[in-house]
Parts: C-alpha cells; sequence; structure tokens
C-alpha cells in the first residue's frame, strides 16, 4: 500500500518511519526537510500524494492543514483516504473532512496522544473522528502507528476529545507542581509526599506517571533537565484551542481558563521550549529547583 505523509516534524518523521518499516510504500513531504536516508521524498506535496492511496498529515495549525488540503485534493487519486493526525481547532478539523467530502474523499481526524517518545514507539493513543467505515480503512496503519485507537464520533470528534483531555491534563500538571511547591514549603520531602499522593485520592498521571519532581517516581521530563516530551509551547497550543472552543460554546471552563494565563506567562518568560511540566522548576523551592 502506499502511503503519503505531509509533515515530517517531531511527531511526522518517526510515525513515518514506523509505517515503512512495517512495509508500506512512503512518500514523504515537508517544507524544511529536503533529504532523509530511510524516507522517499517528494518535491511539492501535489507530487507526494499522487500515487497514494492514504494520505496522513501531521501539520502545525489548522490553517495549514486546510491550505494543504486546497493545493492536494485535486492532485490525490481517487477512493484514497486521507487521515489527519494534526491538533486543530474543531471546526477547521470539520472544514477540512468537509474539504474532502466535497472532492469525494473519505476522511478522518485522529490526533495523537502519547508525545515524540509514542510516536518513535508506536505507542501513540490516536482519538478518531469520522465514519465507522473510514476508521476501519485507517485501522491498519494506525496500528502500526499506535496501540489504541478510539473511535469518538463523526467528524471533528477526535479533535474535540484531544482537547478536552489536555486541558484537563493541563489543568492537572499545575495542580501537581502547586502542591510540590507547597510541601517544599512546608518542609515536606519530596518522595514522602509522592508515596502519599501517588497513592492516594490526589493520584492522577501529572503526579503517578509523568511526576514533575527529578528523582521522584518512574524516569520523565523532570530528570532530563525539562528537556521536552510535551513542551510548553504545544501545550499553549492545546489550552488556546480548548478555550477558542468553550468560547464558540458557552462551556464555563473557569480552571481551563486559568491555566492557559498561566501557561501563556510561563512560555513568555521563556519557557515555550521546555516540557509543560517545568512549571514546577519555576515555583518550587530554591532548593529543589534544577536549570
Amino acid at each position: 500500500m502506499k502511503i503519503a505523509v505531509i509533515g515530517l516534524g517531531n511527531m511526522g518523521l518517526p510515525m513515518a518511519r514506523n509505517l515503512s518499516k512495517a512495509g508500506f510504500a512512503v512518500v514523504g513531504f515537508d517544507t524544511a526537510v529536503k533529504s532523509l536516508s530511510d524516507i522517499d521524498l517528494a518535491q511539492t506535496a501535489g507530487q507526494a500524494v499522487q500515487q497514494a492511496q492514504i494520505v496522513v498529515t501531521m501539520l502545525p495549525d489548522g490553517q495549514i492543514l486546510n491550505a494543504v488540503y486546497d493545493e492536494v485534493l485535486q492532485d490525490i487519486k481517487p477512493g484514497a483516504l486521507l487521515i489527519d493526525c494534526s491538533t486543530v481547532d474543531v471546526s477547521q478539523a470539520r472544514d477540512a473532512a468537509q474539504k474532502a467530502h466535497a472532492a469525494g474523499f473519505e476522511a478522518i481526524d485522529a490526533p495523537v496522544s502519547g508525545g515524540v517518545g509514542g510516536a518513535t514507539d508506536g505507542t501513540l493513543t490516536f482519538m478518531v473522528g469520522g465514519s465507522g467505515a473510514a476508521v476501519e480503512r485507517a485501522r491498519p496503519l494506525l496500528d502500526v502507528m499506535g496501540r489504541k485507537i478510539v473511535h469518538c464520533g463523526p467528524a471533528g470528534a477526535g479533535q474535540a476529545a484531544k482537547l478536552c483531555n489536555n486541558m484537563l491534563l493541563g489543568i492537572s500538571m499545575l495542580g501537581v507542581c502547586e502542591a510540590f511547591a507547597l510541601a517544599d514549603r512546608l518542609g515536606l520531602d519530596r518522595q514522602a509526599f509522592f508515596d502519599v499522593a501517588s497513592q492516594s485520592s490526589g493520584q492522577c498521571w501529572s503526579l503517578s506517571t509523568y511526576c514533575p519532581a527529578p528523582g521522584v517516581g518512574p524516569e520523565t521530563a523532570a530528570d532530563n533537565g525539562y528537556r521536552p516530551g510535551f513542551a510548553t509551547g504545544l501545550m499553549l497550543k492545546d489550552l488556546t484551542l480548548a478555550q477558542a472552543s468553550a468560547q464558540a460554546t458557552g462551556a464555563p471552563t473557569r480552571l481551563g481558563e486559568l491555566a492557559t494565563e498561566i501557561y501563556q506567562a510561563f512560555a513568555e518568560d521563556g519557557n515555550g521550549g521546555r516540557d509543560f511540566s517545568a512549571y514546577l522548576d519555576k515555583i518550587g523551592a530554591p532548593e529543589f529547583t534544577h536549570e
């Protein structure tokens, strides 16, 4: 099966490599990538899709996604399936799907969770929006790139699930960081606090699996100088998209709004490229901070 992958950044490239290793014939395109030793590259996005039976996109935002669709839909062969794995606004995802349907193609939105590590290891979670038939067509590829596929509903539902999930993640990480900061100032050992909270009612993924305190719990970005598994700038992007959806629908998301403001200030203070858990490095007691 011939696959086109448009967008070969930190996520798209390892996803393309996993497809290639699984035996798919992969052709990639990215405006910033000129040569690769293990993936065939096209000169243009239109050239990349010409022979593809499935087109996978992993792009920075919804404006670029819709621009790429405008560019390539005329070049895609009849019967092809479009899979968009970008994280974009729900309305932009629906617009892209509508463009594909109007041109006679099946399309799904399939944003991911799992970060660069999940993309590299092929352990991503896909949150999918689209028809059941299109999801089943996509499943052989998604199974290669991830370990869990959740069909969330019609077009745009995958993006809705991603934004709601990441709003919850952003809020919970800030709560964990603040709890550690308070523990610091109360003289409570971080390991002791972790041992209690990770087995008590405060337990959550941001604490037990992705602890922001270096040397505590499983190894995370905090143990690697907060080099990003999930950058603050990307968290801010997702929170901003979630807030746009909240405003459009009238949903009360006061904590989501506050989390967006906190990460905005954190990013503007020069931390946009650090892991989102590095907020603890900013607010924790001085004797515990790690630059």
